[in-house]
């Protein structure tokens, strides 16, 4: 990495809001001259003027013009609790190269000065923890409701298609049903018709008997 002056840490100067070309709109790649903020500049931890860190960069503070003009710094506090944030401009700043990696201080600073400065006040009070997570769930439902519209069509595109090619086998299968029925009614009407009463056979009178003779008194 190439030695980064001052001029190049102020990576976002001047940055217009709007692209006229198309040609120009996409960065496709990170030249030598440029790093990325998350990389180099957030979080990175500031040096004082014997060397020892006093600091370390939370946040940019940009202006209307899209430049940068300072860094809001958190010094003193407990793994970040009852930290004092402190503005600086970025003129202030120095930025060089060590052993590869960028170096960010502020040569006249002291402690006793960090602690006498004042401390940055915001314009809008920070984010709730809440807040934050709406904007994440929002951000995933705008980004993903495109690809779930799509998804959505495909799947009725797939399913108007099956009925489309299953109509006529389901027609066929409905006849098919259809007549299996007819012709089991058939059957069961043909063994179930009661068959034709047979007329009794003659049978002859019987033949009389005589009556028993009276006893004897």
């Amino acid at each position: 990495m190439k030695h980064l002056s001052l001029a190049a840490a102020t990576l976002f100067v001047a940055l217009p809001l709007a692209i006229a070309h198309a040609d120009t709109t996409f960065v496709p790649a990170q030249s030598d001259t440029e790093f990325l903020a998350k990389d180099h500049l957030i979080g990175a931890k500031v040096h004082g003027a014997d060397g020892t860190i006093v600091a370390d960069v939370e946040d940019l503070i940009v202006n209307d013009q899209n430049q940068v003009v300072g860094v809001v710094m958190g010094t003193g506090g407990y793994f970040g609790w009852a930290e004092k944030k402190v503005g600086v401009s970025l003129d202030s700043l120095k930025f060089e190269e060590k052993d590869g990696k960028l170096v960010v201080s502020l040569p006249d600073l002291t402690k006793e000065k960090i602690d006498q400065a004042p401390e940055f006040a915001r314009k809008k009070p920070a984010k709730s923890l809440f807040e934050r997570a709406s904007e994440k769930v929002n951000e995933f439902s705008d980004k993903s409701k495109p690809q779930i519209d799509e998804a959505k069509k495909k799947a009725q595109d797939a399913l108007d298609a099956a009925k489309e090619a299953a109509g006529p086998a389901l027609e066929k299968a409905k006849e098919a049903v259809s007549g299996a029925i007819d012709s089991a009614k058939e059957a069961v009407g043909t063994t179930t018709e009661p068959a034709p009463a047979t007329p009794p056979a003659d049978t002859p009178p019987a033949t009389e008997q005589p009556a028993p003779a009276p006893a004897n008194p």
